[in-house]
């Protein structure tokens, strides 16, 4: 029996670069504060990188002065918050398994039905970011789909995956679920096999990388044309802590790049457990869980109606792997590519999409599973092609969970207006005619569309009742996330830093 490795590719949020910190600042007197102590020889903090798109800067703070710095930084008006720069690290589970060429998931999400639906297996024009370990970019399955890519962990312009014990060549597993071309004798061929892969290297050949890299590829991605971003790695920590990564997210779902994110393969649901970027909650982003071959959730994946929004095919996926091998591994790493070709794959037959709607009509037309998410449903490829091409009338969002009073806007996809809209439970949630649910009870409902042709469509169900706090809003005042919490995840250095500055905002209560 061969070895297959289990991959999960998640940041370790209880972990940090010991002094190392990312502020985020709001105008050039905080930056200026921060290039100028820096320069001082015997200063406690050097200024190690700046990020311009997303105001942020990497500094590094001596540990015997850290509670003073961090106390004159998070009192100084122009600095908006302070955070630990996270480590990232990827996770492996060795199981044993037999490595055939055998791709299970094509079949099971009907990979053949939708190219011959579309006429095609996708469009060199559609740009997946691959955001990882980096790319084998000389693999024989893949190298004709490749353009320029950066490696963001050593500043240099080769994002190649570098293998060792901890990394068997993640990214290059990823980007083959993509896209191989499945031109290779005995190799295999990806979801979108026509589409053009860009290798983003962030997480080092020991699966270590930091939350300031990652950011620094999401907005690479975003600048480079990246129409998708496929991210199977995340970290398990609170909003606060991940608030450079959630608004690098958001600044994607800005300039509409759609952002298909892991789960996590902590076997949690994560509704209660926060977990990023899978948690950011932002309309172009796609959550990922993984399903196996009988259409069951493996222990190990993550899981939640409110947060994660589809189940895909992640439990032993055959794709590439470094210097022309082929291998199964295991995780919602695995099932998150599988849905970023899916997602390629539709943008290719109609480019106008937007995440919103994608989400929409990949929830709408997957196959029914017993695995919690908000559509409770596995992706299907040839419906959701199907779905484009037939311009079929879909509900935008098609789920949701909302909190008590609660309102949300709804659109309709391929639909000709005037509609009217009806709740099958008007006393969970109502909505008007231009399509405003408000949430009234706990309970659930679904949402009926009727169009000016007589067309109608329905949501699936639309739940009112507790609902995790995805608020992309402002993280708060500086130094204070919104919630009074220590803003830095260390509470011991927080009572410290209050003793020196007591009139910061998280130090009142």
């Amino acid at each position: 029996m061969k070895r297959a490795l289990f991959m999960g590719a998640l940041l370790v949020g209880s972990q940090a670069f010991a002094g190392e910190y990312l502020v985020k600042y709001n105008n050039t007197s905080a930056l200026d504060l921060m290039n100028s102590m820096s320069m001082v020889k015997v200063s406690a903090l050097s200024v190690m990188d700046h990020n311009q798109t997303a105001s942020l800067v990497k500094v590094d703070i001596q540990k015997q002065q850290e509670a003073e710095v961090l106390a004159s930084l998070l009192s100084q008006p122009g600095v908006e918050y302070v955070v630990p720069n996270a480590r990232m690290k990827a996770f492996t589970h060795s199981v044993d398994t037999a490595a055939l060429r055998e791709q299970w998931a094509m079949g099971k999400v009907n990979a053949e039905k939708a190219w011959q639906r579309a006429g095609n297996k996708g469009n060199k024009g559609i740009i997946v970011a691959v955001i990882d370990t980096g790319v084998d970019y000389t693999h024989e399955a893949l190298s004709p789909n490749m353009v320029p890519g950066y490696n963001f962990k050593d500043k240099n312009n080769d994002p190649m995956d570098k293998t060792s014990y901890q990394n068997p060549g993640h990214g290059t597993h990823c980007a083959g679920v993509i896209g191989a071309t499945g031109l290779v004798d005995g190799g295999i061929v990806g979801i979108a096999p026509n589409v053009s892969i860009m290798p983003l290297r962030f997480l080092g050949e020991n699966g270590s990388g930091d939350l300031n890299d990652a950011i620094k590829a999401i907005d690479y991605a975003v600048e480079k044309g990246a129409q998708v971003i496929s991210a199977s790695w995340g970290a398990t920590i609170p909003r606060n802590q991940a608030m450079p990564l959630v608004e690098a997210v958001k600044r994607a779902d800005d300039k509409g790049v759609i952002f298909v994110a892991a789960a996590a393969n902590d076997g949690k649901n994560n509704d209660n457990t926060e977990v990023y970027p899978a948690n950011n909650g932002f309309p172009n982003s796609i959550t990922v869980a993984a399903s196996g071959p009988s259409d069951a959730k493996p222990s190990w994946s993550n899981y939640g109606t409110a947060t994660v929004h589809v189940a895909s095919p992640g439990e032993d996926i055959m794709s590439t792997l470094p210097k022309n091998k082929y291998g199964n591994l295991s995780g919602t790493s695995m099932a998150t590519p599988l849905v970023s070709g899916i997602v390629a794959l539709m943008k290719s037959q109609d480019p106008s999409l937007t995440g919103a709607q994608i989400r929409a009509i990949l929830q709408t037309t997957g196959a029914k599973v017993s695995i919690q998410t908000a559509c409770n449903c596995r992706v299907d490829a040839f419906n959701a092609v199907d779905a484009v091409l037939a311009k079929k009338m879909v509900v935008v969002p098609a789920a949701a969970t909302l909190a008590s009073n609660e309102t949300v806007n709804l659109s309709v996809l391929n639909g000709k207006a005037p509609f009217k809209f009806a709740s099958s439970n008007a006393g969970v949630a109502s909505v008007t005619d231009a399509g405003v649910i408000t949430a009234v009870a706990n309970g659930t409902t679904a949402i009926t569309v009727t169009d000016a042709d007589g067309k109608t469509a329905s949501s699936l169900d639309f739940n009112v009742g507790k609902k995790a706090s995805q608020d992309p809003g402002n993280p708060g005042n500086p130094g204070n996330p919104g919630d009074g919490s220590c803003p830095i995840g260390d509470q011991s250095m927080c009572d410290i830093i209050c003793q020196i500055k007591p009139d910061l905002p998280f130090c009142q209560k």
